[in-house]
């Protein structure tokens, strides 16, 4: 390798870059990362990170009102976004020199700029040449908007954590996890908000329950959902904006945020030219240890559009530099990968939805369970906690858990761990629960309600 610069050139410096770089450092090799944005990509800087401070903060308004029920009486109250802005702005940049300071200690070169392979052992940046026996394209994904009259108006989920004010009324379009996050967001910080999702029911992929579930809470959280309901196009009315929907239907807005879907960040590359394969949708195809058609050239994470979570592009990060430099081909386990949906009510969930559960194995016993937590007893809250077991019939084996309600993601990720190690329904029965907790009554669940 030797006749190279380095033996690894990382091009993007988020979650999953970053981890492949350090530990291929770790291991001996010589490893250079180019980044032409910001250390941490769409995860500390317009993703998880700044998106979970936005959801604390947008659930204080309701902590206030839960306030009198325990006896406080809480005076004169008022939100200043701006300084949540400046606030989160000033951690995110902490984080930033944190990644900075990880790759500098590690002994991973930082190239600032944006870098384009110029065939499989060769990247320009800026006029410069680097050369290196691997080639890792770890450069995730971006928004994308639709192409429709007055589009231009309309902002993505990257600009919502810039925005200047909070606007008083917003209109939120779309069906996955970042619509109803910040449908939760903008509606607990006091903006009128409305969710528009053309398809019968948001967050599509879900175990059907969560879905019903979360609509009937964030509908009783003021939010409003139009289902079935899609844009033709937006029109600018002096500081307000006005969406025409497919049906003649008009709603005014002052921000309208797009939360559509994100594609893999690989135009302008130079992977085409250098002869990557890339999926219709731009994805880098790799094989199960992530080497692009080309050999040299390896894709981790969100720009192979397999599954886009921040935990999973780490987990193929460090397989790459166990495979490149450790002396031990890995391939990542994709199975039983546990996700939260940071909405209001959180979503929690790992394994298999009721239906896929059903398509893969046939009889099932299904275990579910809906209350109102014990919190609310006090507040008067008409919140409803969800939780839900599939369970192979056969087998007895867990194959799915779900849950909605406080700290889901929390709780399903200790599940998360039963899971992956194959826990029988008669396992879960034999804990004992933690009293009192909403989590007890993932072992105290004792008759199907589903059963077939």
């Amino acid at each position: 390798m030797a006749q190279y610069d380095f033996d690894l050139f990382t091009i993007g410096a988020g979650s999953g870059g970053v981890r492949a770089s350090r530990m291929s450092a770790s291991y001996g090799a010589r490893v250079a990362v180019a980044e032409e944005r910001y250390l941490g990509g769409t995860c500390v800087n317009v993703g998880c990170i700044p998106k979970k401070l936005l959801v604390y903060a947008s659930h204080f308004s309701e902590d206030f009102e839960d306030a009198s029920g325990f006896g406080w009486s809480v005076g004169e109250r008022s939100f200043d976004w701006a300084r949540l802005i400046e606030n989160k702005d000033r951690e995110i940049a902490r984080l930033n020199s944190v990644y900075a300071r990880l790759l500098d200690d590690a002994g991973v070169r930082r190239v600032e700029g944006r870098a384009r392979v110029v065939d499989p052992h060769g990247v320009e940046i800026g006029g410069r040449t680097f050369t290196a026996a691997n080639l890792l394209v770890a450069t995730g994904g971006w928004p994308t908007l639709p192409r429709i009259p007055g589009i231009e108006h309309a902002i993505s989920s990257n600009e919502a954590f810039h925005l200047k004010e909070l606007p008083r009324r917003v209109l939120v379009v779309g069906g996955g996890y970042i619509a109803v996050e910040f449908a939760g967001i903008f509606n607990g910080l006091g903006s009128r908000t409305t969710e528009l999702y053309r398809g019968e029911l948001f967050l599509r992929g879900f175990d059907d329950d969560v879905r019903r579930t979360l609509a009937d809470e964030m509908r009783k959280k003021g939010v409003e959902l139009r289902f079935g309901a899609n844009i033709a196009r937006i029109e600018k009315h002096g500081f307000a904006l006005r969406a025409v929907l497919d049906d003649g239907a008009e709603l005014e807005a002052d921000q309208i945020l797009y939360a559509t879907g994100r594609a893999p960040n690989s135009a302008g590359l130079g992977l085409e030219q250098a002869g990557v394969a890339l999926d219709r949708a731009g994805a880098v195809v790799v094989d199960a240890y992530m080497r692009s058609s080309v050999p040299g050239i390896w894709a981790i994470g969100d720009v192979t559009n397999r599954l886009n979570l921040t935990p999973v592009a780490i987990h193929e990060g460090m397989a790459v530099a166990a495979t490149l430099f450790a002396g031990r081909p890995t391939s990542p386990d994709h199975a039983d990968v546990p996700t939260a949906v940071f909405s209001q009510p959180s979503i929690g969930t790992v394994g298999l939805t009721e239906a896929a559960a059903r398509e893969r194995y046939g009889a099932l016993d299904v275990y579910r369970t809906s209350f109102r937590p014990l919190r609310h007893t006090l507040t008067g809250g008409e919140e409803k906690t969800l939780m839900k077991l599939v369970v192979d019939r056969a087998s007895q084996r867990v194959v799915g858990a779900h849950m909605v309600g406080p700290d889901a993601g929390e709780i399903i990720q200790g599940i998360a761990i039963a899971l992956k190690c194959g826990a029988t329904k008669a396992h879960f029965d034999a804990t004992l629960g933690i009293h009192p907790t909403a989590a007890e009554e993932f072992v105290t669940m004792r008759t199907p309600v589903a059963s077939s």
